[in-house]
């Protein structure tokens, strides 16, 4: 029976195993390093930055109930429309249920990760509506019929001429290697759709309590077009977005930027607050905002992973993690990879189901390091790591554990089996179809090192004779 466990041990196999995906991905990281860093030198103190950041997210977690409930009365006062979903499946209802009220025939969507997540475009399309990604990386996969790779760059994992094939495929367009003719060849078509839909499908980077507007940033301004001409705009964001007052975007923004994207600032940073008011002359007649809990509340209880919630989706921490850049995004096989996803898909998908996720790390504390709000996400790993074997115990793990205790506290024996290493080590080789089969594993790719002929212990011994 295939798991998650064993299809993520088949496809980090398969990418690891393929050096030119890792030097492409390896390729694709290189400029974001300095540009970085470089970012990170406009602030007059970066870590200052991450501090305070750190505990304006602590604020607005630990006060997630006065802060949702005030942005929620204010967007509202101005006309939006807000849905309380305490789960993934009554979020698709509701928008699917607010696309037949309406007579919606065609949808246009901008970057929305949380949507990604409850499967929306799955759900729309098995409803007959047409559903189109408005991002260009975002529309790049859904061409190829593939999730994003990326939390941030859906499609890095491609070639230009990967996606210059692709375009020719599916859209008819000549060949080419420039990477502003592919744009410009997904701009046609997405100039017709934003004008064609009736619905535009949204997330929000921020959603700010003592305005009670949500914000998005991006690089392209497709998410403008995607909210402001369809005759409804549709947001969904995680509860876990809120920030308690306006002046907090001066520190996220270009925060955001300089962590996801090595920028000083995003190209576009818009502020929405409802639906056109009147007077108004563009904007959307209705807006609807779906506040999705999804489990999150269940982390939120958690006081000791409970500032996970505070991820701002920048995807420093896959930049970083020598795990992401290996095994490839597509091999965690859920909606959030790398560190972050590694850490809280086991508390949203189940903690025995996707338990395999946090113990593939090296703890090198590297995600931690680069995260701008501070989370301590390898010590969460090793926590997520502790409360599933609390939760289940593998026996086999526990025997050896147990084996290994008792071995180290009883210094003979030690010595003891470390001698009959040296005389069993030979026939490694010869043990396959024992128990001992994950140590053959486990040198497939890698040699086992020889056993010293003397230890340590030994050699002080004799040079104290």
């Amino acid at each position: 029976m295939t798991t998650f466990a064993s299809e993520f041990k088949k496809m980090a196999g398969r990418y690891t195993a393929d050096l030119t995906h890792r030097a492409f991905i390896k390729k694709a990281l290189s400029g974001y390093y300095q540009k970085r860093d470089d970012s990170k030198a406009s602030f007059q103190s970066w870590q200052g930055a991450r501090d305070l950041a750190a505990e304006t997210k602590y604020e607005a977690v630990n006060h997630l109930d006065r802060y949702l409930v005030e942005f929620a009365e204010k967007i509202e006062a101005r006309g939006a429309k807000i849905f309380w979903a305490p789960s993934a499946r009554e979020a698709r209802d509701y928008i699917l249920g607010v696309a037949r009220e309406n007579g919606v025939r065609s949808i246009i969507k901008s970057k929305t990760m949380t949507s990604e997540e409850i499967h929306l475009n799955d759900a729309l399309e098995k409803e007959g509506y047409g559903v189109f990604e408005s991002d260009l990386g975002e529309y790049i996969v859904q061409l190829r019929k593939e999730p994003p790779y990326h939390l941030v760059f859906p499609a890095m994992h491609l070639t230009r001429g990967q996606i210059s094939d692709l375009f020719q495929k599916e859209l008819g367009s000549a060949p080419t290697d420039s990477p502003e003719e592919l744009t410009m060849i997904a701009r046609r078509v997405m100039r017709r759709k934003y004008c064609e839909a009736d619905m535009g499908i949204s997330g929000a980077n921020f959603a700010v309590a003592e305005t009670g507007m949500i914000s998005i940033t991006e690089n392209e301004g497709n998410a403008r077009l995607t909210t402001s001409l369809p005759r409804i705009h549709v947001a969904i964001l995680g509860i876990e977005k809120v920030l308690p007052r306006l002046e907090d975007l001066a520190l996220f923004l270009p925060m955001l930027a300089t962590a996801g994207a090595g920028q000083q600032m995003t190209c576009y940073n818009t502020m929405y607050g409802g639906p056109r008011q009147p007077g108004e002359i563009d904007g959307p007649e209705q807006m609807h905002v779906v506040l999705l809990d999804n489990r999150r509340t269940e982390l939120l209880a958690d006081a000791e992973q409970r500032d996970t919630l505070g991820c701002i989706r920048c995807g420093a921490c896959l930049n970083v993690c020598p795990i992401f850049k290996n095994v490839g995004g597509y091999s965690y096989g859920t909606t959030y990879q790398g560190p972050i996803g590694s850490v809280i898909t086991p508390h949203l998908r189940g903690l025995q189901d996707w338990k395999h996720l946090s113990a593939a790390s090296s703890l090198c504390g590297a995600c931690t390091e680069a995260c701008p709000v501070k989370i301590d996400l390898h010590h969460h790993l090793l926590q997520n790591r502790r409360n599933a074997a609390a939760a289940k115990p593998v026996m086999i793990e526990k025997i050896s554990f147990l084996g290994f205790a008792w071995l180290m506290s009883h210094p003979s024996i030690y010595h003891l089996a470390a001698k009959l290493g040296r005389v069993f080590q030979p026939l490694h080789p010869i043990v396959n179809g024992t128990f001992l089969d994950p140590l053959i594993a486990w040198t497939r790719s890698r040699a086992f090192p020889n056993l010293a002929p003397t230890s340590f212990h030994e050699q002080w011994k004799k040079s104290r004779k």
